[in-house]
């Protein structure tokens, strides 16, 4: 959405010099400079620089405008139809882990949304979860972006998803940078919704134990210790990166994001990047064995200050527990 954003902006801006420059030709003032108007339509700006060439009738007749601007806007239009696509062609993945449940759980988790638009009301996003026929649905994390937030848009992805399943929800880092009293709103509003905050608790649910750990938390969380429990325990997580802790606090079975599959995955190597800037993350997409107990890597949804993902669809997961 950010590049989305940004290619809006820069192309607006193309359009306004042009006609600025046009009417300062007729008037005989200042002109703008002839590389400024070409270097806005090279960075990004030429769908809005070919408008305001025609509307404007201005710069036809020079070669380096009629041909320059026009090659670069065909590039943009193939660029952006091509990264659209792969950063919101919604993709599924699905996992099996046995836990030694007798009745098979079908969990969608959903991670990093990062107030990515899926349609109004995130109504494309809700759909294919309803699809997914989920018993319970468990956000692992950064559905508000701390850089470009929009609780409102947090608040009706929520609004949906708790009319398809039961919904349990750990916060994120980004929302850990927005601690505080418009945060707190936000939370008592899905909470009145009726989803279920598992920040640093757990709850008995019969068969199983369904556990959460806030990232702000960790690594030195240790306010419960579920080890020596006879039921499969299921923690929602954020960061895989704090496996080792998750693992001590009993988990079998942890759902986890954080990483947007490394933003780019590069075939026979991995993904590229992490948000924490370190290269070919170790965990960034699937599920990993940590001494017995089973991490689910989510590559998310979203984006945040890195707005491109090449390779690396959105992906919602179904994990079914067995």
């Amino acid at each position: 959405m950010i590049l989305v954003i940004i290619l809006v902006i820069l192309n607006i801006l193309a359009f306004a010099l042009y006609g600025i420059d046009k009417y300062k030709a007729k008037n005989d003032k200042w002109r703008i400079p002839e590389k400024t108007l070409i270097f806005i339509a090279v960075i990004g700006g030429s769908l809005g620089a070919l408008l305001g060439m025609v509307v404007w009738h201005h710069k036809t007749r020079k070669k380096k405008f009629y041909i320059t601007v026009p090659v670069f806007a065909a590039l943009l239009v193939i660029v952006s139809v091509f990264l659209l696509y792969q950063n919101y062609h919604l993709t599924v993945s699905e996992y099996e882990i046995d836990a030694g449940l007798e009745r098979e759980l079908r969990i969608v988790q959903i991670s990093d949304l990062h107030n990515q638009f899926f349609g109004f009301g995130e109504s494309i996003l809700l759909d294919r979860i309803r699809s997914l026929c989920p018993d319970i649905i468990a956000v692992t994390g950064d559905v508000i972006d701390s850089t470009h937030t929009s609780y409102s848009m947090g608040a009706s992805f929520f609004k949906g998803a708790v009319q398809i399943a039961p919904v349990y929800y750990v916060t994120g880092n980004h929302e850990t940078r927005l601690y505080g009293e418009r945060f707190d709103s936000f939370l008592k509003e899905i909470e009145s919704y009726g989803v279920i905050i598992l920040n640093d608790r757990y709850i008995d649910c019969g068969d199983y134990i369904i556990a959460g750990t806030a990232d702000s938390s960790m690594p030195d969380y240790n306010g419960y210790d579920l080890s020596l429990s006879d039921k499969p325990v299921i923690m929602l997580a954020h960061d895989p990166g704090y496996n080792e802790q998750y693992k001590r606090l009993g988990a079998d079975v942890v759902l986890t994001g954080h990483v947007h599959g490394g933003q780019i995955i590069i075939p026979g190597k991995g993904g590229l990047l992490s948000p924490d800037i370190s290269f070919f993350p170790k965990y960034y997409q699937g599920v990993y064995d940590i001494g017995g107990m089973k991490m689910v890597v989510s590559r998310g949804l979203g984006n945040s200050a890195f707005p491109i993902r090449i390779n690396d669809y959105p992906e919602i997961v179904i994990v079914k527990i067995k």
